[in-house]
């Protein structure tokens, strides 16, 4: 830390070599933070995160490095977008997804609250509304479906608590499907664009699970980043909830046509059983409007369009089974083929990707 910097916010962005975490630090470091990621790079990569920002390779379930982390940069924002944030797999790795999403945040809360951190940027996920009525509105009262969008809320909470209790500022997003440059092109659970383009590039047909009409509003990153990374910059923003995203929904099967006619190719869909899965999600964002300023200009054609030429570029990638199922009942049989040909099981805790969640 030098004299000559100390004017300028410390910012801590967790997950920020991996999808969102990467583009909102390097928005953080546009608005001129100095900024910390730590991340475990099992879901990101080193690469992406942005030149200007220190990298530290660790996860936020590591209680004892995010206290060393804040007691040497003593941080003025927290903008926390490390998950593991594959909704559907969450119902089988129960314990995983509450230590990494729950107590991993609680981790960052508690250190946020010692060293009087200004403002605490959360992620959290429109899961946490569950199968209310489209679109969702931060008025709704959440009633998440999978442990997923359980750990999400329960976090939201937390931070309220800390609020009321400590006084601890915090700003809340809940982006939805979040997909563009960056993201993870070989996670199997997960990001159904990157799915899709991977099994493009790859010469495999589209997967879908059920008949493909279940709904959603594709968010390209540069729709939600930008405004994560400002969002401390308004002070009507403080302790307050936003959806963040993009307003038109579109079908799954709408989605395969498109990125198949990018790749110029025929969208080949193999139709799987249907999961266990909210059928229609997609959200209001007229108060992120309101206090930030916030609106969604990138297309679903134009956003395809920006993702396939950096896949083209990052080429396909071979998925990592995620090998430590805790439940196997219930389990969609193509995920279940998937483990048994994994020869070896993912290591236990901190090992699952820890960057940011692309399904959010």
């Amino acid at each position: 830390m030098t004299e000559q910097h100390s004017d300028q916010p410390r910012s801590l962005v967790t997950g920020g070599a991996g999808f969102i975490g990467s583009h909102v630090a390097r928005h953080c470091l546009a608005l001129g933070h100095r900024v910390v990621v730590l991340d475990d790079l099992s879901g990101g990569f080193a690469d992406q995160a942005p030149a200007g920002a220190e990298l530290v390779t660790g996860s936020v379930t590591d209680h004892q490095l995010v206290g060393r982390l804040f007691a040497s940069h003593r941080f003025d924002y927290v903008y926390h977008l490390a998950a593991y944030a594959a909704e559907g797999l969450s119902h089988f790795i129960r314990r995983f997804n509450y230590t990494v999403n729950l107590t991993g945040t609680v981790n960052l809360v508690n250190e946020a609250v010692r060293w009087g951190t200004k403002c605490f940027v959360f992620t959290s996920s429109i899961a946490v509304y569950g199968k209310g009525e489209p679109p969702m509105r931060e008025d709704q009262a959440p009633r998440p479906e999978d442990p997923y969008g359980v750990s999400k809320f329960a976090a939201e909470l937390d931070l309220a608590a800390a609020h009321e209790m400590f006084g601890l500022p915090f700003i809340i997003f809940r982006p939805h499907n979040v997909y563009g440059e960056h993201q993870n092109l070989g996670d199997p659970y997960r990001n159904v664009l990157g799915i899709f383009m991977n099994q493009i590039m790859s010469g495999k047909p589209l997967s879908i699970f059920g008949d493909g009409e279940q709904t959603r509003a594709f968010s390209h990153i540069d729709d939600v980043a930008p405004h994560i990374a400002r969002s401390v910059q308004f002070p009507a923003a403080y302790n307050e909830v936003f959806n963040i995203g993009a307003d038109q929904p579109y079908t799954v099967n709408e989605l395969a046509r498109v990125i198949a006619r990018e790749f110029g190719a025929e969208a080949s869909i193999r139709h799987l059983p249907a999961r266990n899965e909210v059928y229609s999600a997609y959200a209001s964002h007229e108060k992120a409007a309101r206090v930030l300023g916030a609106s969604a200009t990138v297309g679903l054609s134009e956003g395809v369009k920006r993702m396939a030429a950096w896949a083209r570029v990052a080429g396909s990638r071979k998925g990592k089974p995620f090998g430590n199922i805790e439940i196997s009942r219930n389990l969609p049989p193509s995920w279940a083929a998937m483990i048994d040909q994994a020869p070896h099981a993912a290591p236990e805790l901190p090992a699952g990707p820890i960057s940011a969640p692309a399904t959010a």
